[in-house]
């Protein structure tokens, strides 16, 4: 079974080069540029634009509901014959918890915490944003769960940015 592949920025291409990855999720601040990968074609790619926060703050755009929207239904129709990328600035936050929320949500009868545990395993920076977990929990209909899971494996390592990494789906 493919998997979701997590990176910064600065990695996509070769992430995508290396993992064959046909699917790409992008979450960036609005205005940050962006290439897209040639091997991604247009309609394989969800660029969100949405800043890593989790409270208001002026000049930043909030998540909202209908970012994790998007998402999910970005995610649930990836037909996973080929892996898919899901990248942020850093491949710290937004991205990790995007990771985990495609995880949940392609796999409902999977424990959270589990997930949570794989996604520290395979990423000791990862640090998922709490506002997108918190989002998808209440849309996946998991009564707090993945926000409990997450806060579970606790905030990640600091680094600047993130060490490329595979979780896998089962």
């Amino acid at each position: 079974m493919p998997r979701l592949h997590v990176c910064s920025l600065s990695r996509i291409e070769e992430v995508v080069n290396l993992t064959g990855a046909r699917k790409m999720v992008t979450l960036l601040s609005p205005g940050t540029k962006i290439t897209r990968p040639s091997a991604i074609a247009v309609d394989d790619h969800l660029n969100l634009g949405v800043s890593d926060i989790v409270e208001p703050l002026q000049g930043q755009v909030f998540p909202e509901a209908g970012h994790i929207d998007a998402l999910l239904v970005f995610v649930q129709r990836w037909d996973r014959v080929a892996p898919m990328l899901i990248h942020c600035y850093a491949g710290v936050s937004r991205s990790t918890a995007s990771a985990f929320i495609a995880a949940c949500a392609l796999n409902p009868r999977r424990d959270e915490r589990e997930i949570a545990q794989a996604l520290r395993a395979a990423s000791p920076t990862a640090s998922p944003n709490p506002r997108f977990v918190a989002l998808a929990d209440s849309r996946l209909g998991r009564e707090g769960r993945m926000s409990a899971a997450v806060l579970a494996i606790g905030r990640g390592a600091d680094c600047f940015e993130a060490e490329p990494f595979a979780l896998e789906l089962a």
